[in-house]
């Protein structure tokens, strides 16, 4: 019987406490708050990963590409105050010079989180610097590379060229791959049916455009230098808006490793990494104002050129130097293409243009 008792009341063993609740909430409850956190101070902890893990890779690679304007000193300028910068589309082709196919003249505003684009038709006629000749501005590079594309530019515009960065159109494929494509607004089909130009096809209405295509869509030479012009730009901006996408940060170095050859500059690289790097922390991408030079197109002994207008450079030159000047509260702000749209000859579309 005292066995049996001692059965009746022997209790029934404890099942363990399931010790790992406690601890999995707390983990649970680490990982909302840095989740938080990390959506809070995403631009600081992606800026933070990137001066650890790339800023040296991508110093060294800017390095490779810098490369003086001749003998012209760059300025020594605050990556917060106003800066020119004129940037240079080179397409090379086979048995053709270096001419500079994209020219546009940039004013940039840190400060303000502003840039005024301010295209420069390649035809456009006028003084070559260092050559004491008149001819197509495009010329300037050929002839001279950055320093007299720079120095013609200066002159032109009456306003100081800081800096400049050449890409070579080779290169602008793979950058647009490595980002994924770009977004372009292509309502149309795009295709070259000249015999004098090469072949080319970009399809319309498409959610992405990869590198091929985007290369397609700024060098189509069929219509009006106004509109390719008007191309580069919107290129440029959408370009700008997929590499500042977040997920697309970390590939910065591998773009710049991709551009190598092909991208030069007279910019040390510790001024575009600390200026990057402000530019990323602003609450938005940069406000970008458009602008292209105005004039009338003409035939001079065979050759097509572009004729600037003189007040529309009086213009641009006021417009110019309120941008550059710190102090300006007020900017003069371009006037949209459509209000101040030029008397470009609608024949141009129908002359093949003689290369010069």
């Amino acid at each position: 019987m005292e066995n049996s008792a001692a059965h009746l009341t022997r209790r029934k063993p404890k099942k363990p406490k399931k010790k790992w609740k406690k601890p999995l909430i707390i983990i649970l409850s680490l990982l909302i708050v840095l989740g938080g956190i990390g959506f809070i101070y995403q631009k600081q902890l992606v800026v933070l990963a990137f001066n650890l893990f790339a800023s040296g890779t991508v110093k060294e690679a800017l390095d490779d590409s810098y490369k003086a304007a001749g003998d012209k000193d760059a300025p020594v300028v605050q990556h917060t105050d106003p800066f020119s910068l004129l940037l240079l589309g080179i397409d090379q082709r086979d048995n053709e010079p270096s001419r500079s196919d994209t020219i546009i003249y940039s004013v940039v505003r840190p400060e303000d989180n502003k840039v005024l684009l301010l295209s420069i038709p390649r035809d456009s006629y006028t003084e070559i610097v260092g050559r004491d000749v008149k001819s197509k501005i495009n010329s300037a590079y050929a002839h001279g590379e950055a320093k007299m594309a720079m120095d013609t530019v200066e002159k032109l515009l009456e306003n100081k060229v800081d800096f400049y960065a050449a890409i070579n159109f080779h290169g602008l494929k793979d950058i647009v791959d490595a980002v994924g494509g770009v977004e372009l607004p292509i309502k149309k089909d795009i295709e070259n049916k000249s015999k004098a130009h090469e072949k080319l096809f970009v399809q319309a209405n498409k959610p992405i455009y990869n590198g091929e295509e985007a290369l397609g869509y700024v060098r189509y030479r069929e219509d009006s230098d106004f509109n390719r012009t008007m191309r580069h730009r919107i290129f440029l901006n959408s370009f700008m808006n997929r590499a500042m996408e977040v997920k697309n940060l970390t590939k910065i170095p591998d773009i710049i490793k991709i551009a190598g050859s092909n991208f030069t500059t007279n910019m040390k690289s510790d001024f575009i990494v600390n200026f990057a790097e402000s530019l990323y922390m602003k609450d938005s991408i940069p406000t970008i104002s458009n602008y292209m030079l105005k004039g009338d197109g003409k035939m001079r002994s065979g050759t097509w050129y572009y004729d600037l207008s003189d007040e529309d450079l009086t213009y641009v030159r006021g417009m110019i130097k309120s941008w550059l000047d710190p102090n300006t509260t007020q900017l003069i702000e371009p006037e949209s293409d459509d209000k101040k749209e030029g008397t470009e000859s609608s024949t141009q579309d129908s002359i093949t243009q003689t290369e010069n």
